[in-house]
C-alpha cells in the first residue's frame, strides 16, 4: 500500500482549488489596508465624487445651475438647498456640481501642458547633456525663480481671459518643475547597464532615448503630475477668483467664491462652501500623490 493511499485526506487537501483559499485572503488584505489608511480611502472617495460631478452632473442634481427662484434668494443651507442659494435664488450646490466640469477641465489641461512640455525639455536636455543642457537648465532656473501665480498672471494677461487660457497659463508655470524632475531621472537612467549595453550594441540614440531611457524615467514625473493636479486646482481657482476665468454666469469654483465676497456678513455659505470643496479636492489629490510617491503606486 502506497503513502498516497494511506493519506487520502492529505492528498485531497493539497490539490484544493487555490482560488477559493486566496479570495478571502485578498479581501481581508484590502479591508485591513482600508482600516490602516483611512485618510487615503477618504481622499479617493472625495476625488471620485468630484470626478462624478464633472462627468455626470445630472446624476447628482436635477436643478438648473443658471436659473434661480427670486423668492428663495440668500436662503441658508438646509434640507431643500444643501448649500443654500445665492443672491439670485440659484441653488449653490447645483452650481458647485456643474462648476466641477469647468474647473477640472482647466486643471487637466494645465497638468497636461506642464507634463508634456516639461517632460520633453527634461528628457532632451538630460540625454544630450553638455553645453546644451547647461543653457536649457539656466532658462529653467529663471522660470523657477518666478512665483508660479505671478508667472500665470503674466501669461494669462498676454493670452486673454477664458478657461483654456487660464489652464495654459497654469501649465506654463509648472513646466520648470517637470523639466527638473525629468532631467534628474534621465541622468540616473543613462548610467544603467542596459542603456550602456544598447549604446555598445550600436542602437541609435533616438531609439535608446525612447525605448530604454524614457520608460525608466517616467515614474517620478507621473507622481509629480498627481501632486501638480492638486496645485493646479488651487491655481486655476485663484485665477478664476481674480476674474480671469470663464465669464459669468459660468459656475467656476473660484468665481463662485468671488461672487460671495459681498455677502460675507449675511450669507457666509456663498464663499465658505465652494471654498471647502476646493480645499477638499486639493487635499485629496495631495494625499493620493503622497501615497504614490511613498509606495511607488502600490496601495497595499
Amino acid at each position: 500500500m502506497t503513502a498516497v493511499e494511506l493519506l487520502p485526506d492529505t492528498a485531497t487537501s493539497v490539490v484544493a482549488d487555490p482560488r477559493g483559499s486566496h479570495g478571502p485572503v485578498r479581501r481581508g488584505g484590502a479591508l485591513r489596508a482600508a482600516v490602516r489608511r483611512p485618510g487615503l480611502v477618504l481622499a479617493v472617495l472625495v476625488l471620485l465624487l468630484v470626478l462624478g460631478w464633472a462627468f455626470f452632473p445630472e446624476w447628482f442634481t436635477s436643478r438648473d445651475p443658471f436659473t434661480g427662484v427670486p423668492r428663495d434668494k440668500l436662503t441658508a443651507p438646509g434640507a431643500e438647498y444643501w448649500f443654500g442659494t445665492d443672491h439670485l435664488g440659484r441653488d449653490l450646490y447645483t452650481r458647485v456640481v456643474y462648476g466641477a466640469a469647468l474647473s477640472l477641465k482647466a486643471t487637466a489641461i494645465a497638468v497636461a501642458v506642464g507634463f508634456v512640455a516639461g517632460t520633453l525639455i527634461g528628457l532632451v536636455s538630460g540625454f544630450v547633456g553638455g553645453r546644451f543642457d547647461g543653457v536649457v537648465m539656466r532658462l529653467v532656473d529663471v522660470l523657477l525663480s518666478i512665483p508660479g501665480l505671478l508667472l500665470s498672471l503674466a501669461v494669462v494677461t498676454a493670452l486673454g481671459f477664458g478657461t483654456v487660457n487660464v489652464a495654459i497659463a497654469v501649465g506654463v508655470a509648472s513646466v520648470a518643475s517637470f523639466a527638473r524632475v525629468m532631467r534628474a531621472d534621465v541622468f540616473r537612467a543613462r548610467t544603467e547597464v542596459f542603456v550602456e549595453a544598447a549604446t555598445v550594441s550600436g542602437v541609435s540614440r533616438p531609439e535608446i532615448l525612447l525605448r530604454h531611457v524614457l520608460p525608466h524615467a517616467l515614474g517620478s514625473v507621473l507622481v509629480l503630475a498627481a501632486l501638480e493636479f492638486g496645485g493646479a486646482i488651487l491655481a486655476v481657482s485663484a485665477l478664476s477668483f481674480l476674474g480671469f476665468g470663464a465669464p459669468p454666469p459660468q459656475p467656476e469654483w473660484g468665481a463662485l467664491v468671488s461672487e460671495g465676497r459681498n455677502y460675507l456678513a449675511s450669507a457666509w455659505w456663498l464663499t465658505t462652501l465652494p471654498g471647502f470643496v476646493v480645499a477638499a479636492s486639493v487635499l485629496a489629490a495631495n494625499r493620493i500623490s503622497r501615497a504614490l510617491d511613498r509606495d511607488g503606486g502600490d496601495f497595499r
